[in-house]
């Protein structure tokens, strides 16, 4: 068997490497149109950071895990062809700001009915609005040589940071395909390949339209419940209760559990906030303001839980950081990946440079051209924000320390040290709940936590 992914990005790569791996019967070619993305998969420095991803693409480079930039050669070659590409939230037109943009989607269609010469699965793997199926039979459909295609839809569900794990042992696959027995031969082919190493009864079977849902609805659910404990949290400091003590109080509950329930300076990513704003315009579109009005005060309270974090700053440094040197701890959107997809960071990172401070950066994975990109935008300079090479660096002479990532590495640092580098009084302000507060107050620290 043959297949093809298009698109080596943060789904697709991870994805293939591990069936590559795991199915080493199976001929596995990811191609893209960026060449700099291919050669550094080629390469062994891969593009992306994923711990243990390094391990699983050297094990099949070469072997049975290709990565090429002859798009049309691999799709004609190819039994299934898993559709990876970026689907980003529109920015004009109708929907900006909601809908999801499927012109790559889209383009990805055309040249598929363009140069195929045979029948193909095909297997939507990036984050799409329900009915995306549709669209892409009716592109296939039109194709002139009467050639059969079966849409299959298969989203992923690991997350950065843990992807390998995630996909070496999978809560659940999902696939979704028509009820039809040439649709359901698809379905069975697929679960095929993923029966290598997922059990039987993980491999969970639907019709599309559920399986484009699904993917939605379970990050719509997951960042539910950050921006649930996020607004307890801002209670919590308002009534000096312990938000982590609220958190583990009620995940005892069996009813709750205790995933997702830890306060911070809000989610990020690259899909979180994309998907639930597609759900919201999903809703508008079909006549439902009310539970549209409900997922997107989802999204406004992670805005203002990232707002309430910078103001916080601000107003303990009595009112004014004009002037005063700021060290941001982490700009990832969350640990073990270097992924800045929606990161608080960069809204924290604009309010405080909003209110004349200096800010100065230090993320161990995230370059620092990715982090003044991210900040100002392309072309743009400002001298106050500064990005270095070590956290210790970033405190030196800075009134307020903020983590916004939580990196393992924050909590070896020697705060002792690093507050004899700081004027006085020294803040530090965890937007993750990573460190020792009574600690970091024994050494001098002014420190603050979220809902603490």
């Amino acid at each position: 068997m043959k297949i093809c992914c298009i698109g080596a990005g943060h789904v697709g790569g991870p994805a293939m490497a591990v069936i590559a791996q795991k199915a080493p019967h199976v001929r596995v070619t990811m191609v893209d149109m960026n060449q700099p993305r291919i050669d550094a998969w080629n390469s062994g420095v891969l593009p992306i950071y994923e711990p243990g991803l390094d391990e699983v693409v050297s094990e099949g480079l070469g072997r049975n895990l290709f990565f090429s930039t002859a798009v049309a050669d691999e799709i004609n070659a190819a039994d299934i062809i898993f559709v990876a590409v970026n689907t980003p939230t529109k920015t004009y037109g109708v929907g900006a700001g909601r809908a999801v943009d499927l012109r790559f989607i889209e383009a990805v269609a055309r040249t598929i009915a363009e140069v195929a010469t045979s029948d193909k699965i095909i297997v939507e793997k990036s984050t799409i609005p329900v009915k995306t199926a549709e669209t892409i039979q009716k592109i296939l459909a039109a194709n002139t040589r009467e050639l059969k295609f079966q849409v299959l839809s298969n989203p992923e569900f690991m997350a950065e940071g843990t992807a390998v794990p995630d996909l070496h042992n999978p809560d659940r696959v999902l696939i979704g395909g028509e009820k039809t027995l040439e649709g359901q031969k698809a379905v069975d082919t697929l679960a095929d390949v993923y029966a290598n190493w997922v059990p039987r009864e993980r491999i969970i079977t639907t019709n599309l339209w559920s399986s484009e849902l699904s993917k939605l609805v379970a990050n719509a659910f997951l960042a539910q419940r950050i921006s649930s404990i996020n607004s307890i949290s801002a209670l919590c400091e308002a009534t000096e209760a312990d938000v982590d003590e609220v958190a583990r109080a009620i995940g005892h509950d069996s009813r709750i559990g205790l995933k997702f329930l830890k306060a911070s300076v809000g989610f990020g990513g690259s899909c979180f906030q994309k998907d639930i704003l597609n759900l919201v315009y999903l809703c508008e579109s079909f006549g439902l303001p009310e539970v549209a009005a409900y997922w997107n005060s989802v999204v406004a309270i992670n805005d203002w839980q990232k707002s309430r974090f910078a103001t916080r700053i601000v107003k303990a440094l009595f009112n004014t950081v004009a002037g005063k040197r700021i060290a941001i701890w982490g700009f990832a959107f969350k640990k073990d990946t270097n992924d800045t997809r929606e990161t608080a960071a960069i809204s924290i990172c604009r309010d405080l440079l909003t209110e004349m401070a200096e800010v100065v950066v230090y993320d161990p994975k995230v370059p620092a051209d990715q982090i003044r990109q991210d900040v100002q935008g392309k072309g743009e300079v400002n001298d106050r924000l500064v990005v270095v090479n070590s956290a210790e660096e970033a405190a030196v002479g800075a009134h307020a320390i903020a983590v916004v990532t939580e990196w393992d590495e924050f909590k070896a640092i020697d705060f002792a040290a690093v507050i004899k580098t700081m004027p006085k009084p020294a803040f530090l302000f965890d937007g993750r709940n990573l460190l020792d507060l009574d600690k970091l107050r024994e050494l001098g620290f002014s420190a603050y936590g979220v809902g603490k």
